[in-house]
C-alpha cells in the first residue's frame, strides 16, 4: 500500500508528439464516451494514460474492460515508455525553482522549491510552515530573473489560515502589486477529507484554463484526515486515501512541470527517550511521496531553523533563516540593519 505505481510515476509522458490531438481520436473512444470522460475531467490523453481504470470507469459509468483499453490507447498514443539515462537527463532540463525568500534555505534545497516534486515541511505550530507558503506563492510570481517563474499559485486550505493582508504584505516588500498578486492566486477551502480530495481533482480544469499555474500550496496535507480518521482501525482506510491524494499532486506536478509544497503536523513519540521525539504525521505514505522533506522547529525570537530530512540527490543540512514581516529573509539581512 505504501509503494508508488511505477505505472503512474516513473514513465516518459511526451503528449506534445501524440497524433492524437483529442480523447475522441484514441481507438475506442466514439463522441459518446469522449463527453463522459470530459465531463469528469479526463479531457486530455495523459489525463486518460495516468488514470485508474476502476476510478475511471465509476466515474464514467463504462465498463472495467472498456476503461483498460482506453487507458491502454492513450499510453501507447501518449508513447509512455521507458527512456535512456541521457534522455531522463534532458527531461530533468525542464525543471524550474521558485526562491523561499532566503538563500540559505534555497541552497539547502538545491536552488529553492523544485517543479515536478512535492516538497514537505513539517513541525510544530509556529514554526513557519504557513508563512513559506505565503512567501511562495508570491515569490512563484516573480520574474525568473528574481527567482519566481511569472507564474499563479493553487491554495488548498485545510485549517482556515489564509490571510489575504499576509500576501498583500509579502507582495508588497517583493514590489508586485498587493491586489494583482492575490488575484493570482486561487484558494479552495476544504470542510472535509473527501471535500479535499475533490479539490484536488479539481486542479487539472483550473490549470488547464489558466497554464500559468506553477505552484500548489495545500496547508495543511494531514489536519482533516486527522481529525476524521481516529483508531487504528480506520488507519488503512485513511493512509490509502492519503497515498491517492499525494500520487494525484505527484501527477499534476510532473504532467504541468508545476512545484508542490504541503505543509504537515507533527506528533509527539513517547517511545523516544533521548534526542527530539517529534516526528511527521502520516507515516511511511507521506515519507515516501514527498520528493524533499523539511523539519521546521523555533529557534530564538523570529529566527527559524531548517533542516533537510530527505532529498533523493542532496545531502542532510541545516540552516536558519527568519520571519519578518516583509517575509522569509536570512538572518545576515536583520544583522545588517
Amino acid at each position: 500500500m505504501e509503494e508508488k505505481d511505477a505505472d503512474e510515476n516513473d514513465v516518459n509522458v511526451d503528449n506534445e508528439n501524440s497524433e492524437y490531438k483529442d480523447i475522441e481520436d484514441l481507438p475506442g473512444v466514439g463522441a459518446t464516451i469522449a463527453a463522459k470522460l470530459k465531463s469528469e475531467g479526463y479531457v486530455d490523453v495523459i489525463s486518460l494514460a495516468t488514470a485508474n481504470p476502476i476510478a475511471l470507469a465509476e466515474a464514467c459509468e463504462i465498463g472495467e474492460a472498456t476503461a483498460r483499453k482506453i487507458i491502454a490507447s492513450a499510453r501507447e498514443a501518449a508513447k509512455m515508455n521507458f527512456m535512456s539515462g541521457l534522455e531522463f537527463e534532458d527531461k530533468r532540463k525542464q525543471v524550474q525553482r521558485i526562491t523561499t525568500g532566503s538563500k540559505a534555505l534555497d541552497i539547502l534545497l538545491g536552488g529553492g522549491v523544485e517543479t515536478q516534486a512535492i516538497t514537505e515541511c513539517y513541525g510544530e505550530y509556529g514554526s513557519g510552515k504557513s508563512q513559506i507558503a505565503f512567501q511562495l506563492a508570491v515569490n512563484v510570481q516573480l520574474p525568473v530573473d528574481n527567482g519566481g517563474l511569472e507564474g499563479h499559485a493553487i491554495w488548498i486550505d485545510t485549517e482556515g489560515t489564509f490571510r489575504p493582508s499576509r500576501i498583500q504584505q509579502v507582495a508588497s516588500a517583493v514590489n508586485l502589486d498587493p491586489r494583482e498578486a492575490l488575484q493570482n492566486i486561487k484558494i479552495g477551502r476544504a470542510y472535509s477529507s473527501d471535500h479535499q480530495i475533490l479539490l484536488v481533482d479539481k486542479i487539472p480544469d483550473l490549470v488547464n484554463a489558466d497554464p500559468k499555474i506553477k505552484l500548489i500550496v495545500v496547508d495543511s496535507m494531514m489536519a482533516l484526515f486527522r481529525a476524521e480518521y481516529v483508531g487504528r482501525g480506520t488507519l488503512a482506510d485513511r493512509q490509502q486515501k492519503v497515498n491517492v491524494v499525494l500520487h494525484s499532486l505527484q501527477r499534476l506536478a510532473d504532467r504541468y512541470n508545476l512545484a508542490v509544497y504541503i505543509t504537515n503536523q507533527v506528533m509527539a513519540r513517547p517511545d523516544v527517550l533521548f534526542g527530539d521525539p517529534t516526528a511527521a504525521v502520516g507515516g511511511h505514505i507521506v515519507g515516501h511521496v514527498a520528493t524533499y522533506r523539511i523539519y521546521l522547529r523555533k529557534g530564538k525570537k523570529n529566527i527559524r531553523i531548517a533542516r533537510l530530512v530527505d532529498s533523493p540527490n542532496l545531502p542532510e543540512g541545516e540552516v536558519s533563516f527568519q520571519i519578518l514581516p516583509e517575509g522569509i529573509r536570512d538572518v545576515e539581512e536583520e544583522k545588517k540593519k
